[in-house]
């Protein structure tokens, strides 16, 4: 699941929710920050005009492995031990913490299949909405739709790289043959080759 937004001064946030620790690659925070940057600063403008900019992952497991409901990850100067400053923040957020916090009954209502059960009432309401009301139902079901239909598209791409990966490894296929079996493109079959160095 994936929501942009902007808060009342102007700040912008990325947030992504991922079940699996795949989806949290520090890659893909740095392509989601480039991404707002480049939605968020128009032609004309000065850099300093860019807003400051969150991109969170609600990570289902604790990613890190530390225990610690949250993990901000920020730029710093290595020469002089100072942050960078440049406005850009990136936070993983541990989808198993459960504590007295507000992040910690947020968590603990993510998993709640219960409205009952939940300590907000804005998310409880919102759930008996999907789950008790006709109209909410439908809507449900169509995320649900779209949800599976993202990860048939995610498996398919993952059948497709661990093919080239079979290819690259038996070492006995030109590119070509690997882009025509495989279906990716020249520049993915190469990112792959460099990744595994074949």
């Amino acid at each position: 699941m994936h929501a942009y937004g902007t808060d009342s001064v102007g700040k912008k946030y990325d947030l992504e929710i991922q079940r699996q620790e795949r989806g949290a690659d520090p890659h893909r925070a740095r392509y989601h920050s480039s991404v707002m940057d480049v939605e968020n600063l128009h032609s004309g403008q000065e850099f300093k005009e860019l807003p400051d900019a969150y991109t969170i992952f609600i990570i289902e497991k604790d990613f890190y492995g530390k225990g610690e409901s949250i993990y901000p990850i920020e730029r710093v100067n290595l020469a002089t031990g100072k942050f960078f400053e440049d406005g850009e923040h990136i936070l993983y957020v541990n989808g198993e913490y459960r504590g007295e916090s507000n992040l910690g009954k947020l968590m603990h209502d993510f998993n709640c299949t219960q409205a009952a059960d939940m300590n907000f009432e804005l998310m409880a309401d919102r759930t008996r909405y999907l789950k008790e009301n006709p109209k909410g139902v439908s809507e449900m079901c169509r995320i649900m739709e779209d949800m599976r239909n993202e990860s048939l598209k995610e498996g398919i791409q993952e059948e497709k790289r661990m093919t080239v990966i079979r290819m690259l490894e038996a070492g006995k296929y030109l590119l070509e043959e690997i882009v025509n079996v495989s279906g990716l493109s020249l520049e993915e079959v190469n990112q792959l080759k460099a990744e595994r160095n074949v």
